[in-house]
């Protein structure tokens, strides 16, 4: 036999009505209450949460019209909106079993009734109520999530005067729907800026929309960004909207804009121009309503200067630009974000940290972190799994820290700009002017060494 489910509580001025139920219904359900006074319903639903509550329409009171029913309906309601109410009904009172449906119970089951077909009816009415109860919760977590997100700059933090100009400028900016271009290196927290501008902004309750266009091919862009139709190629087996449609009414973030090859680049503007895309395959286009947010990492500006990225489009998707500044610039971040990392590893791994000593805290805030926020917390978390002690001292902290290549160079100067500036120029000779390999083999992003290259003229 199957695995008894669901409480039932029946509610009827008839006796011999609630001992058929409860002899129909025992073999079947964990629970079946009855009560012949429905104004010990309130009672019953304090003590017990009940799955499906079965309602005579008509009582002592009010033989014939049913509004004693519809009364305790609402009070039903009142007490458990997600309550699950079967009204019991003669067959002469199906048309008020209806107005019923219509005030809020659920179903109803017609005496004399059919034994199969009221249990059909009440394992309906308990997946109902399931269904009532995951919504529920679901709305409430939600809330709590929201309510938590809300806070200002609740994922990110910092207390130096680069990321207070940052929380500024999202203030100022988070309202409109302006355009917005973020920069910054690998690991600065581009995309919680994205979602912190969205949060405030008047589309918060809307989509947020997150592509990063450095993982899409040239063959898949137009389909994953603007959609495409069925049959458009060979696996479009269905239709199917593009992430611009799906952020319509929102925002969609496009992460690593400076990856695109310029022929994407004009696509891209052209969508951005008409605030329209047409799906592949389909010759109508459809509107769109999007706040657009865009990030990279690469040094964008030159990129345009020399022809790599498109003026236009830079015009396009910069109206304000907000600037991250790279870990080792904000040295005064560094206890800030150490203590709200150990705080959360702490808890998950179920460990009592004390706060870190100064010697640790001079030795993280003397490491470069190349890889930034993002390298800063897997190092925390790393320690914290690894360690033994409720104190971390400095040796528990493994940094990888590199030595300067200089193998094959002779150096005729001391001048630590322009040994960097030999160095750099010799990384990108020997990666024939590839600047992504460079940067890899020197431990830079991208960003940092077109700074650089910036600054020395190469």
């Amino acid at each position: 036999m199957a695995d008894k489910i669901g409480k039932i509580l029946a509610v009827d001025d008839n006796a011999d009505i609630l001992f058929a139920l409860k002899m129909l219904l025992k073999p079947h359900v964990e629970i079946i209450k009855t009560e012949t006074n429905p104004s010990h319903i309130p009672q019953l639903m304090e003590e017990d949460d009940y799955d499906v509550i079965l309602l005579d329409m008509n009582f002592n009171k009010d033989a014939i019209s049913g509004t004693e029913g519809f009364d305790w309906l609402a009070r039903i309601l009142e007490i458990d909106p997600a309550a699950v109410v079967l009204f019991i009904t003669a067959y002469g009172d199906v048309e008020k079993s209806v107005k019923a449906i219509k005030a809020g119970a659920s179903d109803f089951i017609i005496k004399p009734w059919q034994n199969e077909k009221l249990l059909a009816t009440i394992w309906s009415a308990i997946r109902l109520r399931k269904s009532r109860l995951e919504v529920s919760s679901l709305k409430e977590r939600q809330i709590g999530l929201s309510s938590i997100m809300d806070q200002p700059f609740a994922d990110f933090i910092g207390v130096s005067p680069g990321m207070q100009r940052v929380f500024s400028t999202i203030q100022k900016v988070a309202a409109t729907d302006a355009n917005v271009l973020i920069l910054g290196e690998n690991g600065t927290g581009k995309e919680l800026v994205a979602r912190a501008l969205h949060r405030q902004s008047k589309r918060c309750d809307e989509a947020f929309i997150s592509v990063d266009l450095g993982a899409l091919s040239e063959t898949l862009f137009e389909s994953e960004l603007f959609g495409h139709m069925k049959g458009a190629f060979t696996d479009a087996k269905a239709d199917r909207p593009g992430r611009f449609e799906l952020a319509s009414g929102g925002t969609i973030f496009l992460d690593e804009i400076g990856n695109l090859s310029l022929p994407l680049q004009a696509k891209l503007l052209t969508v951005l121009e008409r605030r329209e895309v047409t799906r592949v395959g389909a010759n109508k286009p459809k509107p769109i309503d999007i706040r657009l947010i865009c990030a990279t990492n690469m040094g964008i500006k030159q990129m345009a200067a020399e022809g790599g990225f498109r003026q236009d489009l830079l015009y396009r998707i910069n109206t304000v630009e907000i600037d991250l500044p790279p870990l080792r610039e904000r040295h005064e971040d560094i206890p800030v974000l150490a203590d709200h990392f150990i705080k959360i590893y702490s808890k998950k791994y179920y460990k009592k940290v004390n706060k870190l000593s100064g010697a640790v805290l001079r030795k993280l805030t003397n490491y470069p972190w190349p890889g930034n926020v993002r390298e800063f917390q897997h190092v925390i978390e790393r320690t914290l799994i690894m360690s033994e002690s409720d104190t971390l001292s400095e040796h528990d902290f493994q940094l990888n820290v590199q030595s300067a290549p200089s193998e094959g160079m002779e150096l005729d100067s001391y001048n630590l700009e322009e040994v960097e500036r030999r160095i750099i120029e010799k990384v990108l000779k020997n990666n024939l002017g590839n600047v992504s390999k460079a940067a890899y083999e020197l431990g830079l992003t991208r960003t940092s060494l077109y700074r650089r290259m910036e600054k020395y003229g190469l």
